[in-house]
């Protein structure tokens, strides 16, 4: 089928933005291939198409779990690593940095094995540029519980002491609601607890109930009448409240989220990470933007992918996002040009308004993963406009 294609792209769960997984030519849906393949000692090999939501399980009744994943998990592990997609934890790098080694279908449809050098640094973040990517090989841990407390604190406490906050805990991140001064902090700490979830009914509650359902109804509220967003998001903000976890690592990682939006999510040097939020939180205020959903600051380790979005650089990461049905281009747009001055890099899966020649000053090892796409795919038969537009 590859060989004999004149365009192919390969399809994960859609959970993207963008459309880099578009094409006029041969989807392929690898939701089929959905297994794990071998466990030899922390290497586990699965197939492409296994969502970050199914391999968590299949992982801990091997005793084993990701170093780090994301905070919701619909994704394929093909399209996670394609994307650099990743979770937060200034010790940690994101999903694509534990890959050891992936089974690739070339343009000539040959089935290769990417383990070393610059082949597999362009593969690990390939942005599906390279081929077809058909089996992943993770680098994994023994299996872990986390306990994170969830707790709103004063922004500004929170953002003055970020490093610290970041350094002495094995994951943070922060909410913050426009036009409020309250972040909601998630801190988590990595322990061999046992796991004591929640009873349904409490989980029903907060998962939900008061994280989605109370969230989706003040957005249509909002959506109705924008100019009561600030008084709609104080009032969350002075809603939110104290909560603990403690249950196998997959489990407290993803989140539920039920919450129709578009979202945008920029990846800057770390230690610029509280300026530049507090100027796209100015920017809201000061153009008076409907905006009712809370940005979302994350962190990670520096890693070695050509393309990932924290190559060379411990890396913060701030995440915007519109309701559906809400205009959202001109709110984007205005944090896109904030980001651009602390060359910023944008999420390969979330919405963005750049190309191949304001990107490529952003990425070192840019030219090297050019080298490796004209060996891997020379006539670009695994190209689509989004590529042509970001890669050129």
């Amino acid at each position: 089928m590859v060989a004999g294609a004149r365009r192919v792209k390969p399809a994960g769960a859609g959970h993207s933005f963008t459309d880099i997984a578009c094409t006029d030519g041969v989807m392929i849906d690898l939701s089929a291939l959905n297994r794990v393949l071998s466990v030899d000692g922390d290497l586990a090999s699965v197939e492409a198409g296994i969502t970050i939501r199914e391999l968590g399980p299949a992982l801990a009744q091997r005793g084993l779990a990701l170093e780090n994943q994301g905070d919701v998990d619909p994704q394929t592990i093909a399209g996670a690593v394609s994307t650099a997609t990743h979770g937060t934890g200034g010790r940690f790098g994101n999903v694509s940095s534990r890959v050891t080694a992936l089974r690739l279908i070339t343009a000539a449809g040959e089935l290769v094995e990417v383990r070393e050098g610059d082949d597999l640094l362009a593969a690990r973040v390939g942005l599906g540029a390279l081929g077809v990517i058909s089996a992943v090989t993770l680098r994994c841990v023994p299996a872990f519980t986390i306990h994170r407390v969830d707790e709103p604190r004063p922004l500004d406490e929170v953002l003055r002491r970020l490093d610290e906050q970041v350094d002495c805990h094995d994951h943070f991140e922060l909410f913050v609601f426009p036009y409020t001064r309250t972040a909601l902090t998630l801190v988590s700490r990595r322990t061999d607890r046992e796991a004591r979830p929640a009873a349904a009914p409490r989980t029903f509650l907060r998962d939900v109930v008061l994280e989605n359902a109370a969230l989706e109804l003040s957005c249509r509220l909002g959506r109705r009448l924008p100019r009561a967003i600030p008084r709609i998001n104080r009032t969350l903000a002075s809603a939110m409240s104290r909560t603990e976890h403690l249950d196998e690592s997959h489990r407290v990682y993803a989140n539920r989220r039920t919450v129709r939006f578009t979202e945008m999510e920029y990846a800057l040097p770390r230690e610029r990470t509280a300026e530049a939020l507090e100027r796209v939180l100015a920017l809201i205020e000061r153009r008076r933007l409907p905006i009712g959903f809370p940005v979302e600051v994350r962190v990670t380790a520096a890693d070695d992918s050509l393309l990932s979005t924290a190559q060379g650089r411990p890396t913060g990461y701030i995440a915007v996002h519109q309701y559906r049905g809400m205009e959202f281009e001109s709110y984007f747009r205005a944090v896109e040009a904030i980001m651009d001055e602390y060359e910023g890099r944008p999420h390969w899966g979330k919405r963005h308004y750049q190309s191949a020649a304001t990107l490529r000053a952003r990425y070192p090892g840019w030219d090297r993963f050019v080298a490796v796409r004209d060996r891997f795919d020379p006539e670009r038969k695994f190209e689509n406009d989004y590529l042509r537009r970001v890669l050129g």
